[in-house]
């Protein structure tokens, strides 16, 4: 059985001085309202971030009783896990329409802070903790550095990332920085230095918001109101937890996730007509396309295809973590409804979500139903 996602959405971003629970019922309601669908529709839901049962609470503050869950964590990829979840509970007969959402107030509560080695009392924070990193930021940086030099290039290549991400979000209205004019390398450059040789600019934003999408078969998707988009392949992939572990930082968990997710859709990279990347950093996207082979190593930065077309992580907003609205834009690529951001006839896209310090990596392959 073919399954579809049949509604996308988000909540509202930026400042929003609204609890997670209200954002995270915004974007169920408006991602099931775009399907033209209810709650009472729902009985699978994949979320997390709420509380230490976040699937249960989600579950109960909508008033639903799903027969299939999800509550996994492995930062920012799990969105895109939850894709191949529900795809494979679906064709299992365990549920028919599954949500997946996500939503943070982090930016009202001011609960985002830069802290130590990825989690304390774990075996590599005893090797990492004395060089008192920042997590994330240091862990990126470490990866930043060696890119740079391994390739011959200079942070004002990587600053490239930021202009052409600040250039795409100004044509996406919804976007945290639209309307606040270009970047220039210059100004990434002149910004304050976070974790050498990443600025503060390299980094994404600290924002409210959130998404959901809604699953299900695709048969059932074509008697719903929006185009579908159908879910050809799913990939992912687990590395390391601390820097210590990791055996090679340019050699990422994206090129399993993005291998295993191509053989199932049956593609290869030259299929996608769009890409939406996880962008934490500005050396997520050169690193990650080429791990996704949309360019050769170290030539990420002159790669071609479309790629975070709504201004991404850097540009457009970023809640805590980003996955699910990679999805979000993805399905409207696919559906033709990005105004001036639109890539004309895309038909295929990948949406790649990386947790942790490059830890854990996701890969969905879709395709408009046409």
């Amino acid at each position: 059985m073919s399954v579809a996602i049949a509604g996308a959405a988000e909540c509202d971003l930026g400042k929003t001085g609204k609890s997670i629970l209200e954002l995270q019922t915004q974007a169920v309601t408006r991602a099931l309202a775009d399907a033209g669908l209810t709650p009472a529709d729902v009985d699978g839901l994949a979320t997390n971030g709420i509380s230490r049962f976040s699937a249960t609470q989600l579950a109960d503050y909508l008033g639903i009783q799903p027969a299939w869950s999800d509550s996994s964590f492995a930062g920012g990829a799990v969105f895109e896990m939850y894709v191949a979840r529900a795809a494979q509970a679906i064709n299992a007969g365990q549920c028919s329409t599954v949500v997946i959402s996500y939503a943070s107030n982090q930016r009202s509560a001011r609960s985002r802070k830069l802290t130590g080695t990825y989690e304390e009392g774990t075996p590599e924070a005893a090797f990492e903790e004395p060089y008192r990193p920042l997590y994330p930021i240091s862990y990126y940086a470490m990866v930043a550095q060696r890119y740079l030099h391994t390739y011959g290039l200079d942070r004002a290549d990587l600053a490239a990332v930021a202009v052409a991400a600040r250039d795409r979000a100004q044509r996406n209205p919804t976007a945290w920085t639209y309307g606040r004019g270009p970047l220039t390398v210059d100004d990434v450059l002149a910004a304050p230095m976070i974790s050498s040789p990443l600025g503060a600019l390299d980094c994404c934003l600290v924002t409210d918001g959130g998404g959901a999408v809604v699953l299900t078969s695709l048969d059932r998707a074509r008697d719903l109101p929006r185009p579908p988009v159908v879910v050809l392949g799913y990939g992912e992939a687990l590395t390391h937890t601390g820097m210590a572990t990791a055996p090679d930082l340019l050699r990422t968990g994206a090129i399993d996730s993005g291998r295993r997710a191509f053989a199932r859709a049956g593609l290869v990279p030259a299929d996608i007509d769009v890409v939406q990347l996880y962008d934490s950093f500005t050396i997520s996207v050169p690193l990650g396309l080429e791990a996704l082979g949309f360019a050769p190593p170290g030539a990420g930065l002159s790669a071609t295809v479309p790629h975070n077309t709504g201004g991404g992580g850097l540009a457009y907003c970023h809640p805590g973590q980003f996955g699910v609205l990679l999805l979000v834009e993805a399905v409207r690529q696919l559906r033709g409804e990005c105004g001036e951001r639109q890539v004309p006839g895309a038909a295929t896209a990948l949406a790649h979500g990386t947790g942790g310090i490059f830890s854990s990596h996701a890969t969905v392959i879709l395709r408009a139903d046409r």
